[in-house]
């Protein structure tokens, strides 16, 4: 109850006391995660609603968008392949769906690429309905077009506790609690160069593998969460580390009301680049 509160907090939708801001009330409008919710309301001012509104219909369904039969999975890593985004997995992932919307929604088109299209229905389905609600709380649809940075400046705002580093000896940390996680080998950014990424889940097979992420740049979690997030002191770094470090506020001892004041204590793991 605790951690689901101080979540809650660090995302903007209770204050101080507890209680529902504005936006907090906006956030239980959405039938989704408050992650999601806070992302597709931020997106408006980021002025990248379009395209965020289509990865988050996008994200419940990811582990179920391709498909790749044993006789045939070379082929189908080819045509997955052609979709991948060099910043990761939800750009990867909106690529899809835009793929999809330009072969008029066809079910060939489907097949050919190895893609679940009753799965896709049920995205484009989603979407509407959340285009509903957008439309009711006067949210305006607004496209970044090939400026995809801001949509993910938007996933930030949402995603910023599920943030990792890499880690110099192998894989990744996450930043608030230090913990060696994975890049799954189904994620367009497997055997890239990732120093700091975002991902929407943890699965746990034989290692915690990351689920859909992104490359983020370190000062974008400060920017979307200045409670959580703070630069840290550089007078003990390298010139290559002082550019962009940043260390989590976050005290997992503390009442969550008090997140936003608190200073980090000398046992808090800091997030370092």
């Amino acid at each position: 109850m605790l951690t689901a509160l101080e979540e809650l907090y660090c995302l903007g939708a209770l204050d101080d006391e507890g209680l529902l801001t504005r936006l907090g009330r906006q956030m239980a409008d959405f039938p989704m995660e408050p992650s999601l919710s806070k992302v597709t309301i931020a997106s408006v001012n980021l002025q990248c609603s379009d395209e965020v509104l289509t990865i988050v219909s996008m994200i419940p369904l990811t582990q179920n968008i391709f498909f790749r039969p044993r006789d045939r999975q070379q082929q189908a890593d080819q045509k997955k392949a052609k979709f991948n985004d060099p910043s990761g997995d939800h750009i990867t992932l909106l690529n899809v769906y835009n793929g999809w919307k330009a072969s008029n929604f066809s079910t060939p088109w489907c097949h050919e690429n190895f893609i679940q299209p009753r799965n896709l229905m049920r995205v484009k389905d989603v979407r509407s309905q959340l285009q509903q609600l957008m439309t009711r709380h006067k949210l305006p649809l607004i496209s970044c077009g090939r400026d995809t940075i801001r949509v993910r400046r938007a996933l930030c705002s949402g995603f910023f506790r599920n943030s990792a580093r890499k880690d110099p000896s192998e894989g990744y940390k996450t930043l608030v609690e230090g913990t060696p996680v994975a890049m799954h080998p189904s994620s367009a950014l497997f055997g890239k160069p990732a120093d700091h990424v975002i991902y929407d889940s943890l699965v746990e097979t034989t290692k915690e593998y990351m689920h859909v992420v992104s490359v983020i740049e370190p000062k974008w979690l400060v920017e979307a969460a200045p409670t959580f997030f703070k630069v840290a002191p550089t007078d003990r770094l390298s010139k290559r580390k002082k550019a962009e470090r940043i260390a989590p506020l976050h005290n997992k001892r503390a009442s969550p009301w008090t997140i936003g004041t608190s200073t980090p204590t000398p046992t808090e793991r800091p997030a370092t680049m």
